[in-house]
This record gives C-alpha cells, sequence and structure tokens, in this order.
C-alpha cells in the first residue's frame, strides 16, 4: 500500500473515532483553553489531524506519483464524510451560527458533483478538480476549524468578534455554491446528453 493511500486509510479511521468521542460523556471536563471541553479539544484536534492528512495524501500521491484507483475511490469519499460529520456537529452545536439551509447547500452540492463524475466515468472521461473547488475545500476546512476551536478566543474577548468566523464560513457556502455551479456548466454536456 502507497504512504497516499496509508494517509486515506489513517482519514478514513479518524472519522470514527471523532464521532466516539462525542458520546463519551465523562470527556466534557471544562478547561482553562479558550472555553473549550476536554471532549470538545480532542474532536477538534482529531479534525485537524484528519484535514492535514487530506492535503499531505494528495500532494504525495502526486509528488511521487502515487495515484492509485483505491486512491481515487477513497480519498473524494474520506473529504466528504470528515467535513459532513464536523458540519453536522456544529449545527447540533452551534445552530445559530451554522444553520441547517448551509449544511444543506455542501450536502447537495456534493451529491451533485459525484453524480456528475460518476457520469463522466461511464463515458471514459475524468474531470480534474478545479481551483474553485479547492478554494471550497481549504476555507470550508479552516471555517470549521475556527468553529471548532471557539474562534481561537476572539469572542471570549469580545462576542463582537463572532463576524470573523461567519464571515469565513459564509465564503466558504459561496464557494461551494459558485464551484458547483462551474462544475455543472462545465459539464453540462455529459448531464444533459441523454435528454
Amino acid at each position: 500500500m502507497t504512504t497516499a493511500n496509508k494517509l486515506t486509510l489513517l482519514r478514513v479511521i479518524l472519522i470514527p473515532v471523532m464521532i466516539v468521542v462525542l458520546y463519551i460523556d465523562y470527556l466534557k471536563i471544562p478547561t482553562n483553553f479558550i472555553g473549550m471541553t476536554v471532549q470538545q479539544i480532542i474532536f477538534a484536534g482529531i479534525f485537524v489531524v484528519a484535514s492535514i492528512t487530506d492535503f499531505v495524501d494528495g500532494y504525495v500521491a502526486r509528488k511521487f506519483n502515487q495515484i492509485t484507483t483505491f486512491g481515487k475511490f477513497l480519498d473524494p469519499i474520506a473529504d466528504k464524510v470528515l467535513v459532513f460529520a464536523a458540519l453536522l456537529y456544529l449545527m447540533i452545536a452551534t445552530p445559530d451560527r451554522v444553520p441547517l439551509w448551509t449544511v444543506m447547500i455542501v450536502i447537495v452540492r456534493e451529491f451533485l458533483v459525484t453524480g456528475v463524475r460518476l457520469l463522466a466515468v461511464e463515458k471514459g472521461n475524468v474531470i480534474a478538480a478545479s481551483n474553485w473547488g479547492k478554494y471550497k475545500t481549504f476555507s470550508t476546512m479552516v471555517a470549521i476549524i475556527i468553529f471548532l476551536f471557539n474562534d481561537f478566543g476572539l469572542t471570549l474577548i469580545s462576542p463582537n468578534f463572532v463576524w470573523f468566523g461567519n464571515v469565513i464560513y459564509y465564503i466558504a457556502i459561496f464557494f461551494t455554491i459558485f464551484s458547483g455551479m462551474d462544475y455543472l456548466l462545465k459539464n453540462k454536456d455529459v448531464v444533459l446528453e441523454s435528454i
């Protein structure tokens, strides 16, 4: 197994561990670290590690020619499940900041893009990720990390700093919508072919 695939597999393993942490009640111990509990720190820490493996495995695969069918299959699934798990948690924990409609935009976009990719593969085409999709992924990961780490304590200094994380989150939602539309428009022939 290649190093890139090992990193992807590590991310897959970390996702259920991250979720299990939320069910361990004795970890709800308050700390002096930016108003977080031990449980929140572990959850956020695992998310950061898993997010880093996302960027590193792609780099390793390209740099050392380790692109495999297994990686092409598992990597995007692991990415989506990681983001969905964190967003669903944040939607429950802070519904005023991560409302359901924004989470639905992310989920619907991913289903649409995956559907188009499947249609393209059926026709023997491989659709590469666009820069807009990369901006979407990066801004979404950054926004989630800011939320998970309580705005890095900025809101403890002043509640007015709540705008910082919110702005980055809605930039991520903008890129989610824009990259999804861009993806559909560029590949409309694949979708509309059978009409």
